[in-house]
């Protein structure tokens, strides 16, 4: 495992395995047009880009030596949907479902908390829907406490998620 931190031209890579990881965790009984669009109009380079460009977003890639396997997407100014939550969000942690159990999840996350904890942060928060068990149980390992529930929506649907916290000292 090799972890560095995502340039420009990684937005494509990260584009594809976002596409990847949520289409296989979310549409599990089908894709239909709702979804599709969805993907394809969120998980995309240019958007990807922009990311990589803001000073407020920090993405750190897992790579292998044929390519990038993961990321984890850090935002430092992002408001929180409930009270007692730092403004420093973990948008993203995504791995690749054929190297899941390689210990890479974990070791990005790790990543993500020191490089947080050397800017001064001392919490991070994110979300996670409700029913993505194999998630809320990887957390929960990893001692974030499930403090409150939000809603993720795409367009007029909404989806519960649960919201987590830890602490970085």
């Amino acid at each position: 495992m090799f972890f560095r931190n995502a340039i420009e031209s990684d937005a494509s890579s990260l584009a594809a395995i976002s596409i990847e990881v949520w289409i296989g965790t979310y549409l599990r009984n089908g894709v239909n047009g709702f979804f599709a669009d969805y993907a394809l109009a969120e998980f995309t380079a240019a958007k990807f880009e922009a990311i990589l460009a803001a000073n407020a977003e920090h993405v750190i890639v897992s790579e292998n030596e044929n390519g990038i396997d993961g990321f984890i997407r850090l935002s430092l100014d992002s408001p929180a949907p409930l009270l007692g939550c730092s403004s420093t969000e973990i948008k993203t942690l995504y791995v690749q479902p054929r190297h899941h159990g390689k210990g890479i999840g974990k070791n990005l996350l790790n990543e993500g908390l020191r490089q947080c904890a050397k800017m001064g942060v001392d919490a991070v928060w994110l979300t996670v829907n409700s029913e993505n068990t194999a998630a809320l149980a990887f957390y929960s390992a990893l001692d974030f406490k499930n403090i409150g529930q939000t809603q993720f929506r795409i367009a007029d649907q909404a989806y519960l998620n649960e919201v987590l916290r830890r602490q970085i000292v």
